[in-house]
Formats: structure tokens, C-alpha cells, sequence
């Protein structure tokens, strides 16, 4: 263990069945087995099942261009890549985004609670969609609708006036603006819903979070943004572990405090918001993913940022599923009623010991 890892180690409160961390080549292991049977199961299972081996074959011919000889219905095929693929796909995408961004957060500010909407990315893209919602006109390009360009612009344009407000009062100046402007955003969300009329389903979905209006093309303009601000994020490991020791300790390892901090949040919520645009408020991934993952794999970003986006994603799409066999309620309704049980029997076992 190199000093590094040592200093981190004590910069996050410990969990008591953590004490031994696996190996990496377990954890990577685990990763790839979890992915590939979230992809499988998502896109075999529904209304109209598909066998497993229907589904690898489909995958395998029409993805990877193997010479499969087809021997399942054409139908079969238009479900799982016009249909479900897409869906399952978005939805393992958003819960990486998720995940490093809660991690990201959670590491920056040194906060436990810290989750990807701490500095208002919710209330902002909210906001955005139910000003889209009464706007009384309809537009879609490629796919993307005037919902999904609100609630992007009002994510981001949140987090930008929280940053520059609350950024003279280090951390605590942040999370304070953040609840703050949190607060009077939700003021205006609940007189746009009041407002709304006839359309306030249409608000309380995006609340609720889904994939119902996954589609390729959504997946393809939210794609480059998260994978980029995410391969960004892990670039950045030894700056984030240097944030997690302090302002003094980070700037006595080299890191710039402030410019390291302004860089990470900010591809943190634009990561946050890109996944928010297609999917809607889903609540407990980038909150409850990084505290299991630091069980796994200690504290180190370098190892915890690459597992839990691969962790959020495996949660988020195997909460999509139980969504759609369920009935096809909301995604945010199977993470709240996964996540709140797991997170308060955490909390029983952590130790408190992150300062402001």
C-alpha cells in the first residue's frame, strides 16, 4: 500500500465489514459477470420472453457481427434491438453516470451524503421540465424533445449559479447554497405542477425517472457526454484522492485545490445532467453505489470511480427490469424501495468521521 493509498484511507470513515478489500482481479471479475447478465436477462425478459441462448445469439450476430445462423423469429429480433437494447443500454448508462458522479461528490466535498444532485442538479432539471411541459410547444429533434433540453440547461444552469454563489464559503458555502437554491427552485417546481393541469403526469414521470422513451438515437446524444465527463473523472483519481486528505494535505501533494475541485464538479453535473435529460430524477444510485463499492475495493478513487460505474450500472439496469416485469412503474420507485433499506443499515454500520 503506498502513502497515497494510506492517507486515503483515513480521510473516509470506515466500514466495519470492510477491513480486508478484495482483489482487483475478483472485483473486475464480478464486474463483467454482473454486466453481462444484467444485458442478457434485460433484454431477454418482458411481456414476450426470450430464451437466453435466443438472446446471446442475437447480441452476438447483429452486434459483433459473428456468422450466427438465425434460427429465432424476425420478431424476436426487432424486440431486443429496436425495443429493449436501447432500454437496457440507457439504463446502464445512466447508473454509471450516477455512480461516479455520486462518487466524484462524495469525495470532493468529503461527505457522505453527498449524492450527484447535492449542489441542485434536480431541482434545476425539474424545474426545466415542467417550464417544458407548459411552454405550449412541441419540439423533437432526433428524438430529443423541448423536456429533455430544459431539463439539461436547468441542471447545468443550477449547479453554475450554486458554484459561483457559494464558492467564496469553501464546502460548507456549497452545500449550503446548493440546499438554498435547492429549496427555491422546488418553490417554483410546485407552482409549475400547479400550473400544469392536464399535463401533471407529465411532470411526475420525469420526477419518478424511466426509460419508457428509450431509444437509440436518445442513447447516441447522451453517450459522448457522459462517457467523456466520465473518463475525465477517473483521469482525475490522484486529484480526488488528494481532495479527500484536506485543502492543506491535497496542496502539499500538488494538487491545484481549486482548480482540481471547479474541474471535478463540473464534470460531475454534467455527467449528472446528461443522464437526468433521458432518464429523469432516479434517486439512491450515485448515493448508495460508491459507499458499496468502498466495501469492495477500499477507498482509493482509482479503484472505487472504475467499480462503481460498473456497479451503477448493473443496479440501474436490473431496477429497470424489475420495473417492466412489475408492471412497468417507475425506476425511481424500485431504487427508493431498494436503496433506502441497504443505506439506513449502512449508516447503522459506518463510523462518522467526515468534517465540513
Amino acid at each position: 500500500m503506498t502513502t497515497e493509498t494510506r492517507a486515503v484511507a483515513t480521510a473516509l470513515p470506515e466500514i466495519r465489514l470492510s477491513r480486508r478489500t478484495w482483489r482487483p482481479a475478483v472485483v473486475v471479475m464480478a464486474s463483467v459477470v454482473g454486466l453481462a447478465a444484467v444485458l442478457v436477462l434485460g433484454v431477454g425478459l418482458g411481456s414476450v420472453s426470450i430464451a437466453p441462448d435466443q438472446t446471446v445469439a442475437i447480441l452476438a450476430h447483429r452486434l459483433l457481427g459473428l456468422p450466427v445462423e438465425a434460427t429465432w423469429p424476425a420478431t424476436a429480433e426487432t424486440i431486443v434491438m429496436d425495443l429493449r437494447l436501447p432500454r437496457v443500454l440507457s439504463a446502464m448508462l445512466v447508473g454509471a453516470g450516477l455512480a461516479i458522479a455520486g462518487a466524484t461528490f462524495q469525495g470532493v466535498l468529503r461527505n457522505p451524503l453527498a449524492d450527484p444532485y447535492v449542489l441542485g442538479t434536480a431541482s434545476g432539471a425539474a424545474l426545466g421540465a415542467a417550464i417544458a411541459v407548459l411552454i405550449p410547444v412541441r419540439l423533437l429533434f432526433l428524438e430529443i424533445g423541448l423536456l429533455n433540453l430544459l431539463a439539461f440547461a436547468g441542471a447545468l444552469l443550477t449547479v453554475a449559479v450554486v458554484y459561483r454563489v457559494g464558492r467564496s464559503g469553501g464546502l460548507t458555502g456549497l452545500l449550503l447554497t446548493g440546499y438554498a437554491v435547492g429549496s427555491l427552485l422546488a418553490a417554483g417546481l410546485a407552482m409549475a405542477m400547479y400550473l400544469s393541469g392536464s399535463n401533471l403526469r407529465q411532470i411526475f414521470s420525469f420526477l419518478l425517472g424511466g426509460f419508457d422513451g428509450a431509444s437509440w438515437l436518445r442513447l447516441a446524444t447522451a453517450l459522448p457526454i457522459v462517457l467523456a465527463g466520465s473518463i475525465a473523472i477517473v483521469a482525475r483519481s490522484r486529484a480526488l484522492n488528494g481532495l479527500l486528505l484536506g485543502d492543506e494535505a491535497a496542496a502539499h501533494l500538488g494538487v491545484d485545490v481549486r482548480r482540481e475541485r471547479a474541474i471535478l464538479l463540473a464534470l460531475a453535473s454534467l455527467v449528472t445532467a446528461a443522464g437526468v435529460a433521458i432518464s429523469g430524477l432516479i434517486g439512491f444510485v450515485g448515493l448508495l453505489v460508491p459507499h458499496l463499492v468502498r466495501m469492495v475495493t477500499g477507498p482509493d478513487a482509482r479503484r472505487v470511480l472504475p467499480v462503481s460505474a460498473a456497479a451503477g450500472a448493473v443496479l440501474l439496469g436490473g431496477a429497470d427490469l424489475v420495473a417492466r416485469l412489475v408492471g412497468d412503474i417507475p425506476v425511481g420507485v424500485v431504487t427508493a424501495l431498494i436503496g433506502a433499506p441497504v443505506f439506513v443499515l449502512l449508516l447503522r454500520r459506518t463510523r462518522t468521521g467526515y468534517e465540513l
